[in-house]
């Protein structure tokens, strides 16, 4: 039988998340040599969730906050079911679901194309209210494909889960307002940068990029070789979804 650790405090839960994730290095800083995503966004800061799986009692950690930001900030009995976002989402939302003692779903970004050509796996029950996780959010627009294709199966879906939340972008309240959705999550940049800079985990000179990129991040990349238009995809910066790629570029 699961059991999950009773409420924390927002500001610890924040502080907490952004210290394991530098200490496992699932934060990477590089300003000399800015990473660039496929989107075409150049960033000096690279996010890589998915790293988290690996360290057992940092997870376990991770997924009591996680619990407990979910009963405070939702509800303990406003949730039916727990869906996972392919693929970094899958196995935060079965953590979730074990701690919640809830079922779980999991929602491909498309149908598979095979088979039953099914896009989401695991029962949907009509009506059902249905909490989305993901591994992190920049944007917002991906989780629009996840949360249209629970809602096509018959669930409700008010609510969405991250684990790291840019809090960067300036869209991401309007994006989500128009689903309908609610965003929780356990930490932001401006969390890790504060850890970080009292921590000392970065010299004053990455730390003074990472902040010029945090206020102006359109501005930052343009002036890096990257784009500076929002009408392109920023979902693709820093997604645990894809990783650096030829040491400087990352993938959806």
């Amino acid at each position: 039988m699961s059991t999950f650790s009773p409420p924390t405090e927002k500001r610890v839960i924040a502080h907490q998340t952004a210290k394991m994730l530098l200490e496992i290095k699932a934060i990477q800083f590089n300003a000399a040599q800015p990473f660039v995503f496929t989107s075409g966004w150049a960033s000096p800061v690279y996010v890589d969730c998915r790293k988290i799986i690996s360290y057992p009692r940092l997870r376990s950690a991770l997924m009591d906050f996680a619990a407990s930001t979910i009963l405070t900030e939702v509800g303990y009995e406003s949730i039916d079911n727990i869906a996972g976002g392919e693929t970094a989402g899958i196995p935060f939302a079965a953590w979730i679901a074990d701690k919640l003692m809830l079922p779980m779903q999991y929602i491909r970004k498309k149908a598979k194309g095979f088979g039953r050509n099914a896009q989401i796996e695991g029962e949907v029950v009509p009506g059902s209210r249905t909490l989305l996780v993901e591994d992190l959010a920049t944007d917002g627009r991906s989780k629009v494909n996840f949360c249209n294709a629970l809602r096509k199966a018959g669930a409700t879906v008010d609510h969405c889960f991250v684990l790291f939340y840019y809090d960067i972008f300036p869209m991401v309240s309007g994006n989500m307002r128009d689903l309908g959705v609610e965003l929780h999550h356990l930490a932001t940049w401006r969390d890790v940068l504060e850890v970080a800079t009292a921590s000392g985990h970065f010299d004053a000179g990455v730390l003074r990029e990472v902040k010029a990129f945090l206020e102006s991040p359109s501005e930052w990349s343009a002036a890096h070789g990257g784009i500076s238009n929002f009408d392109s995809d920023p979902e693709n910066v820093g997604t645990g979804a894809g990783g650096p790629k030829s040491g400087a570029s990352a993938a959806a």
